[in-house]
């Protein structure tokens, strides 16, 4: 194969129309073999692969159809594929040779004719492909089987209406019963690709054919096994014991080779895990996961990082999966940087009494390194980590004080930046380091950590004897500073003067600071928050104080996990972009369906509590499978479907009749469903948030996709690439 690769290098060489025209007339005479015209073929080809525009020369490479020559019309197919929609008037010429080699007797002919007429959506071209797909659908050779399963995902994405009243949808669920794995899984990954479309039919399997997909995954190949775990996500248990039966068959998966495969496979344990009530199983299927997942970090840094991603994701869902291998995750020194960003956020993740020590002395180590970006994210690490995990406080505040030590800018800044949200969490504990501080005030200069250092000044002001003179030399530029240090200062002036009110210069100090906010200041925010505590303040100051000083919320770092229900719909993209970015895949690829769980008798109590709809936009023009009566009638019943096939239903609602335990697309949850299975998941699950339904933003936390991942939050009751 190198050999010929090598010697058909010389053909990518920029030509001529009329050359090649010339060629192809001269090479019909004297050219039994067809070799002049393979040459002249293998050159034209080639110039399309480098951007060459060919298409003048349509009708003299279509007449090339009609030589009996496979080589010469995967070539001739290939150019049709190219420019078959930009030669719309002409393609007309061609339909012929697809019919006649629709019904050739060599399956690989009829399979490439087939395939190329699916890749030119002309209406034409879709008229003669619709009854040649049909037969294709039920060919003797398995090899046009599987490429017709394929070719109706395209029919489908070309016209939809044509497709569903074709009955294809139909014909691909009976291939699903096929005997030959290949088609199975071509067939699967057909049915997958139509129901991901918002605007395509439900596609739910039952558990008898669930049970059949998964009996063909053996013979499969590795893209095959993946569209047949993937599937899955589409049977719901109705029982916990179908839900166990099906993650011990899939479970063996997980010693596969190939990357893909395991977080597929990891993701449909993942999902049946929520339909389980055997803490034993879930315990033993956790237990399983964690080797593969850190097999995966021995690969290039690519798959390490989208494995890095997916796992950030599983440990917060189910956190004793690795919570024993956070050495895995320490970074090496020729990771590159957005690798090593992904380790140490998962580290931080991992991090708990028992390996706190560990964890500290290796962000300690990465605080030297040379990439400013890393550095940041190491000192933040130390301080989230004390807030953490409290028996390793001291030690991170002693590691926080020593980098201070440094005097190197951005260390000095990000150390300030969590200092002040370890005073939160511990009140009245490490007061004693402000001193220190206050003595590199003068290496603040970005806006956070400049506003962190501020309130740690007006928060303490009582404690500081100088915090009317820092306040005075802070408050020098107020015009100048951000936003963001502009309302940290006013609030620190104000808490200054509640505290040191008979103090003369904590009075001209508030009123400068009131005046500058209220007359010299365009921001809305700032101007308002200046005329509330001037008013405050005029009325009645012992108010302000009570109001100013309120007790704060505990800081926690519970809170910047990603909320529950929003957590479970993004683990059903595991391994998918959806995953890479946290995000799900509707919010960034149009026309895609959401994903989320589905309720069920089995669904355990706290999967349901958080359960999220995935809603589907539904069109205007509503369309009907053909069924008994009148073609284009209302359905008045549904036929019956053998519970031994999957149940395929057009994107309304299906009339009374349709088979229920088949598919659901209602979209309503039963709520008397309870279940006793969530006991004793302490370790893996966390209580859902009770929203106020008085408030109408109570559910708004995470409407935008994202969460804050290095920012504690204060403590209150509280979303692989497939190719066809």
């Amino acid at each position: 194969m190198s050999g010929q690769g090598g010697q058909d290098a010389k053909f990518f060489q920029r030509g001529k129309i009329q050359e090649f025209r010339a060629e192809l007339h001269a090479a019909e005479s004297k050219d039994k073999k067809f070799q002049k015209r393979k040459i002249v073929l293998k050159k034209i080809v080639a110039n399309i692969t480098m951007g060459n525009d060919m298409s003048a020369l349509f009708t003299d490479v279509v007449h090339c159809l009609a030589i009996p020559s496979l080589e010469i019309k995967k070539m001739v197919y290939l150019f049709l594929i190219s420019y078959g929609r930009t030669k719309a008037d002409q393609i007309h010429l061609v339909i012929p040779s697809f019919l006649q080699d629709c019904s050739d007797r060599n399956p690989l002919i009829r399979a490439l004719a087939i395939r190329t007429m699916s890749y030119i959506p002309i209406p034409v071209v879709l008229e003669a492909l619709t009854d040649q797909l049909r037969h294709c659908l039920k060919d003797r050779d398995p090899y046009v089987r599987k490429t017709a399963a394929i070719c109706v995902a395209k029919l489908y994405t070309a016209d939809p209406r044509k497709a569903e009243r074709g009955g294809f949808v139909e014909l691909l669920r009976d291939l699903m019963l096929d005997t030959n794995a290949t088609v199975v899984s071509n067939a699967v990954a057909a049915l997958s690709e139509i129901g991901d479309r918002q605007d395509g039919v439900i596609f739910k399997l039952n558990l008898t054919v669930a049970n059949k997909l998964l009996a063909a995954l053996p013979e499969s190949s590795e893209w095959g096994q993946i569209y047949i775990l993937d599937s899955l996500l589409r049977y719901v248990p109705e029982k916990h014991e179908d839900a166990e039966l099906m993650a011990e068959r899939v479970i063996v998966q997980l010693s596969h080779a190939n990357s893909a495969v395991i977080l597929t496979t990891i993701k449909i344990l993942l999902y049946l895990m929520n339909y389980m009530e055997n803490r034993k199983l879930i315990d033993y299927i956790c237990k399983k996961m964690g080797p593969p997942l850190v097999t995966l970090l021995s690969s290039g840094p690519e798959v390490q990082y989208v494995a890095l991603r997916n796992i950030l994701l599983i440990i917060q869902r189910r956190p004793s999966v690795l919570k024993n291998d956070v050495k895995v995750f320490f970074c090496k020194y020729n990771d590159p940087i957005y690798v090593k960003l992904a380790k140490l956020e998962i580290m931080y993740r991992l991090a708990r009494e028992e390996n706190a020590r560990e964890v500290l002395a290796e962000l300690q180590e990465y605080a030297s390194e040379v990439d400013v970006d890393f550095v940041r994210k190491a000192v933040r690490s130390i301080g989230r980590l004390a807030i953490k995990v409290q028996p390793a406080a001291d030690s991170c505040i002693q590691a926080l004080l020593s980098l201070i030590e440094t005097k190197v800018s951005y260390v000095v800044q990000e150390a300030v930046i969590v200092i002040k949200d370890v005073f939160r969490r511990y009140p009245g504990k490490y007061e004693g380091i402000i001193p220190t501080l206050c003595e590199h005030l003068d290496l603040l200069d970005e806006p956070e950590s400049k506003a962190a250092m501020v309130w740690i000044v007006g928060q303490f002001a009582n404690r500081i004897d100088n915090a009317d003179e820092l306040m005075d030399d802070l408050t020098y530029s107020f015009l100048d500073e951000p936003t963001e240090v502009q309302l940290a200062l006013l609030t620190a002036a104000v808490k200054l003067f509640i505290y040191k009110a008979q103090s003369d210069t904590s009075k001209a100090l508030v009123h400068k600071v009131l005046k500058l906010a209220t007359e010299e200041v365009d921001n809305p925010d700032l101007r308002d928050r200046g005329f509330m505590y001037w008013r405050l303040l005029a009325i009645n100051p012992g108010i302000a104080g009570e109001i100013v000083l309120a007790e704060k919320p505990a800081i926690t770092t519970d809170a910047d996990r990603m909320d529950r229900g929003a957590l479970d719909q993004l683990l059903l993209h595991t391994g998918s972009l959806g995953s890479i970015y946290h995000k799900n895949p509707e919010t960034f690829i149009r026309n895609a369906a959401g994903k989320a769980l589905t309720d069920s008798p089995a669904l355990n109590a706290f999967s349901r509590q958080v359960l999220v709809s995935a809603a589907r936009n539904i069109p205007p023009t509503v369309i009907h499978v053909p069924g008994p009566g009148p073609p284009d009638g209302p359905r008045k019943s549904e036929p019956a479907v053998s519970p031994e096939s999957a149940l395929l239903s057009p994107r309304p609602i299906p009339a009374a009749g349709s088979n229920s335990e088949l598919i659901d697309i209602s979209g309503t949850q039963t709520q008397e469903d309870t279940a006793e299975d969530g006991e004793g998941e302490a370790e893996d699950e966390y209580a859902p948030t009770p929203t106020s339904a008085a408030d109408p933003y109570a559910n708004l936390d995470n409407a935008f996709g994202g969460y804050i991942a290095d920012e504690p939050r204060p403590q209150m009751n509280d979303l692989l690439f497939r190719a066809l």
